[in-house]
């Protein structure tokens, strides 16, 4: 398995181009059902020059025929429109090129051209001087690493630099300064988990500048765990210094372990064969040879060395490993309560980990000894936090591409329905999976069940109403001009709006008699603005941000929960709740996993599986004992 590196010749940078086992012929891609490919732009003539460098890192999964060429053809319009007037100010030219993107994008999304919809992660960077703008979709993971601190550009910008446009498929464009000898690594979503299992970064960001170095090592040291992973890495390295413009091929083959046995070995042969063939003087064949046994004493005396540094690394580590033996035994002896076994493993976890990195510099045994111990904490941990991990999870149904590609996912009264912010009309599956298409000539961006009906959003202010297969139209009073509803929770006959933008939820009352339904005027709930990804309601609102769930009651904050479980939470995505479940359903897509908590903040359980690697939302039973999820265009079912 090779890795390919690119070196650009310009003052400012190096840039790394990595592709780990990337699939080379159509058939392969095809099998796969994946391709990835990073594209560096450099200005062709001095007005190009005045737009510095574009840099495109693409992943599109379920590839189809009509899809083999679809990040070449989305990277060179995105060139093209770039470098179009070279008299803009690089900002203002990326702006303009974004907002073509969308445009084309949008005519394939018309044009039925819908299959690369929820597959499609894509970051678009442009770097001119020190500064840099980027958009993305999708998973692809954007850092900045700078004597020795990480820095995730999409969080810590997000609040200070962003410039947000109408756009339809890429929305936010963030802008920044970079400095000398700083480093930008841009990651696919595989190779990203493992550089975080790894704990690469943090090493690379002790020394950004020996990227390469490091890298070459990584290669060498870590050759059969990156045979499992597929992606790209773009590295950028802001520095000051003229590089070869040639490729090279960096093997991640590992040298084989020294043994002086067999050095010694066939030294002694060929000292042996020499000497029964002595053609020269014997005093310069007695130097020649004393050179080469000189050479194999001193390389014996550093095996000894290292062995002996080794067996010391040992000595040192013992008193820690035996500490955390005792540790793991207390818990699995249940000689302490679940609440201090958390602790008391987390602790043993951080204790273990850099001994897991000084692993190959150890001996063998004991080096072994240290895996076993860390796979009994974490399977400890993971009994202790409720996590299921699930191979082959249960496929629902599996929705064909070219009939439907839906983003969102909705259950009631035992049928499932799907649509999109991109694509008309609804695919309604019954309870026996049949597949019916609702036909409506328009796009939905939330819904929510309500009783006998279910209730449809399309963005600023239309609401469609789904009863019995048939479809009523109503417009609501939006509470303020530049409302932007990003998520709703439903109970009874109230209906709430999250403006994820502004922080607040909006209330409004359904009013429906007969089939002359009405919507009442808005009422905002909250007295200070909060950070939300999602809420949901069952008497009480739920509010989810990134890490913690609120909730309140009659707009005023009665708790705050901020869950300790293991894995660690990254970012919550959506909640869920009704009131006839004691549960609380949490999506975290980053982690392909979804959280089930007790409405004490307790952990209930957890199950996360490596399929699920495209989860876009979920949906639960009424009774709370069915979980649909929408990943990509399959639907996976869990059952309590």
């Amino acid at each position: 398995m090779n890795f390919k590196v690119s070196f650009d010749n310009f003052k400012l940078m190096k840039v790394y181009e990595f592709y780990f086992n990337p699939p080379l012929k159509e058939r392969d891609k095809l099998e796969r059902g994946l391709i990835f490919e990073i594209f560096s732009f450099e200005p062709k003539n001095i007005y190009e020059k005045r737009l510095g460098f574009l840099y495109i890192v693409g992943h599109l999964k379920n590839v189809l025929p009509k899809t083999l060429r679809f990040l070449d053809d989305l990277s060179y319009f995105i060139r093209e429109n770039y470098y179009k007037k070279s008299t803009l100010k690089p900002e203002t030219a990326f702006r303009q090129a974004i907002k073509e993107t969308n445009n084309f994008l949008q005519t394939r999304i018309e044009k039925g051209d819908v299959s690369w919809l929820g597959n499609l992660n894509f970051l678009i960077l442009n770097l001119k001087d020190f500064a840099i703008n980027f958009t993305k979709i999708g998973s692809i993971k954007i850092f900045l690493l700078r004597a020795g601190k990480i820095v995730d550009l999409e969080k810590k910008l997000r609040l200070k630099d962003i410039e947000t446009h109408p756009l339809k498929v890429f929305g936010n464009i963030v802008s920044g300064k970079v400095i000398e000898d700083d480093l930008l690594l841009i990651f696919t979503d595989e190779v990203y988990d493992f550089f975080v299992e790894e704990e690469l970064m943090e090493e690379i960001a002790k020394s950004p500048t020996t990227f390469e170095e490091k890298m070459k090592k990584v290669s060498q040291e870590k050759k059969e765990e990156l045979k499992e992973i597929s992606g790209a890495l773009l590295g950028i390295s802001l520095v000051k210094e003229k590089m070869p413009t040639k490729s090279e091929i960096i093997s991640s083959e590992v040298p084989k372990e020294f043994s002086f046995r067999q050095v010694l070995k066939i030294h002694l042969k060929n000292f042996w064969e020499a000497l029964k063939n002595l053609k020269e003087p014997a005093f310069n064949f007695i130097k020649k040879n004393i050179l080469i046994f000189s050479l194999v004493f001193f390389l014996f005396i550093g095996w000894i060395a290292t062995n002996i540094e080794s067996n010391i690394k040992a000595k040192n580590y013992s008193k820690t490993i035996e500490e955390i033996e005792k540790t793991v035994a207390q818990v699995e002896n249940h000689l302490v309560d679940e609440n201090t076994s958390k602790i008391l493993l987390k602790e043993s976890l951080k204790k273990i980990s850099p001994i897991l990195k000084d692993s190959l510099r150890l001996p063998k045994n004991f080096a072994k000894n240290v895996n076993s111990l860390n796979e009994k904490i974490l399977n400890n941990l993971y009994a202790l936090n409720k996590f299921e991990k699930i191979d082959k999870p249960e496929v629902y149904i599996q929705i064909d591409q070219k009939k439907f590609v839906p983003q969102k996912i909705i259950f009631q009264s035992e049928e499932l329905y799907l649509f999109s912010a991109y694509q008309k009309n609804i695919l309604k599956i019954d309870k026996d999976k049949k597949e019916t298409l609702l036909e409506i000539n328009r796009k939905f961006d939330l819904a929510c069940p309500l009783d006998d009906l279910i209730l449809f959003f399309t963005k600023p202010n239309q609401v469609t109403i789904l009863k019995d297969d048939k479809f009523f139209t109503i417009f609501i009073p939006l509470p303020y001009p530049d409302s932007d509803f990003s998520d709703i929770a439903c109970y009874q006959n109230n209906i709430y709006f999250l403006d994820k933008k502004l922080g607040q939820v909006i209330w409004y009352l359904l009013l429906k008699p007969g089939e002359n339904y009405k919507i009442g005027e808005p009422t905002l709930l909250l007295e200070k603005a909060i950070l939300a990804n999602s809420i949901s309601f069952d008497g009480d609102l739920w509010i989810l941000e990134k890490d913690s769930i609120l909730k309140y009651k009659k707009g005023e904050l009665k708790e705050e929960i901020k869950p300790d479980i293991f894995p660690e939470i990254q970012n919550l995505s959506k909640i869920f709740t009704n009131p006839s479940i004691p549960y609380l359903f949490i999506l975290e897509p980053d982690q392909k996993r979804i959280l089930i908590f007790e409405k004490s903040g307790k952990i209930f359980k957890q199950f996360q599986s490596e399929k699920f690697d495209n989860l876009l939302d979920f949906s639960i039973s009424k009774d709370g004992k069915k979980i649909f999820l929408l990943n990509g265009q399959t639907i996976y079912q869990i059952n309590l």
